[in-house]
């Protein structure tokens, strides 16, 4: 495996969505965003989800890559509340079909989502639910802080009708959460999971990342041994990214303290083996779940689905991001709100939408865009005909690595294949190989 590793050590895109963000070209108009939304909400059997950005922390992680606004004045708290509902009261106007809409999902992320007071928290909560009809196998979840979460708003969260919890723990030693400035005892975490439980919580996520400035093979034995103490139901294990020269606080560390490739990547495949021999089964990219949990249900079922906010398990047609830098997706288009949250209030302080920019898929785009799902919820994709003479070539090598294989004109990504997903997604980007080559030259070649 170690050889493989090194030969396929190429950067590639998360695919959250498709064209990925830095690729996004044919911006949508304010009014082009509104005639989606109401096209595709249209239909009585469409599905709404809602994702809403809270921005704020208390403290800066410095591994992290996320829109935040770190300040322990809470005073910044009703303002950008009441931004946010005016956002929602704009689009209730102006799209009509979303008056009354049944909401399948609601999601609350950031920043952190618990920096919110209980009141904030509950009226910015109500007032979305009460504009909307709420379906009868609606999920909410929310992301929390270990360290800033009270009992108290599990309890409100649990009353509103929130199911699903993500803790954000990244890691359990002490020497690489001084490093990344996140101080977080193993207790805070047991605290908050356990109490999560007693309420009735039925799914809980542990977020875990992998090639943080000092992490070791031994570290992460350390952090899987005190991740399976607490048994959570879902574990999201993701790739650090290292972009200082967009988050200056990464700069905080240097590439030195950071896991070169190869280690990098026996991380994950350490932290991989300890789940799977626990019980958990990896689901897509960077995911697993035990197979009482329905994400895990949902990928047997083929339901497994996809977008901005991480895997689900069930499929919405629309999804509505409010909040600022929030991105909302619907079949044809992508369109993001501004990223500053100063401007952001403003402009809904005019009576405007807060849109900064997005993207209009073309046929090929919306083509590109279900077959890299299809990849990343069910390790396999039946690829056009006219796709073939492009993918067969640039996927070759990794055939006859047995990293993939072909079943007609299904492409089926093997057991030995997996840790290479990205790569093999990478097949059917048609922005990334603009200026490459057809068939690529692997870096670290053997």
């Amino acid at each position: 495996m170690k050889h493989l590793l090194e030969k396929y050590d190429t950067p590639a895109p998360r695919y959250t969505s498709y064209p990925t963000v830095p690729y996004w070209t044919d911006s949508p108009t304010t009014e082009e965003c509104i005639q989606s939304l109401e096209t595709y909400l249209s239909p009585v059997e469409s599905k709404l989800a809602i994702y809403l950005h809270i921005p704020f922390c208390e403290t800066l992680c410095t591994f992290c890559g996320c829109n935040t606004s770190i300040t322990k004045n809470h005073s910044v708290e009703e303002p950008y509340v009441s931004a946010i509902l005016r956002e929602l009261e704009l689009y209730l106007k102006k799209v009509p079909s979303l008056r009354g809409k049944e909401l399948s999902e609601l999601h609350l992320g950031g920043g952190s989502p618990t920096y919110l007071s209980d009141y904030n928290l509950q009226s910015t909560i109500e007032f979305i639910l009460n504009q909307l009809s709420q379906a009868k196998d609606s999920q909410y979840s929310i992301e929390v802080d270990p360290r800033r979460t009270r009992v108290s708003q599990l309890k409100l969260l649990k009353q509103l009708g929130f199911k699903r919890i993500s803790l954000g723990v990244q890691d359990f030693d002490p020497e690489v959460q001084r490093l990344v400035n996140r101080i977080q005892p193993f207790e805070l975490t047991e605290n908050i999971t356990l109490e999560a439980r007693a309420l009735g919580f039925d799914s809980i996520n542990f977020d875990l990342i992998y090639g943080l400035p000092k992490q070791s093979l031994d570290s992460m034995k350390y952090t899987m041994e005190n991740t399976l103490k607490l048994k959570p139901d879902r574990i999201a294990f993701y790739s650090y990214a290292h972009v200082p020269w967009i988050k200056a606080s990464q700069r905080l560390f240097t590439e030195n303290d950071l896991p070169e490739p190869t280690l990098k990547r026996e991380l994950y495949e350490t932290g991989r083996a300890i789940l799977e021999k626990e019980g958990y089964r990896e689901i897509g990219m960077d995911h697993f779940a035990l197979p009482h949990d329905k994400l895990w249900k949902a990928f047997h079922s083929k339901q497994l689905h996809r977008n901005f906010m991480g895997y689900s398990d069930s499929k919405t047609d629309v999804m509505l991001g409010l909040g600022s830098s929030a991105i909302s997706e619907t079949p044809n288009l992508f369109f993001q709100n501004i990223k500053l949250e100063m401007k952001y209030r403003k402009s809904l302080f005019d009576s405007s939408l807060p849109i900064l920019r997005g993207h209009k898929l073309t046929n090929s785009d919306q083509l590109r865009k279900q077959l890299i799902l299809a990849l990343m919820t069910t390790w396999k994709v039946n690829v056009p005909h006219e796709l073939q003479n492009h993918v067969k070539p640039f996927l070759a090598e990794m055939e006859s690595d047995h990293l993939i294989e072909w079943q007609n004109d299904t492409l089926v990504i093997t057991e030995a294949g997996k840790p290479f997903l990205r790569i093999v997604a990478m097949a059917f980007d048609e922005k990334l190989q603009v200026n490459q080559p057809s068939k690529p030259v692997f870096s670290k070649a053997i």
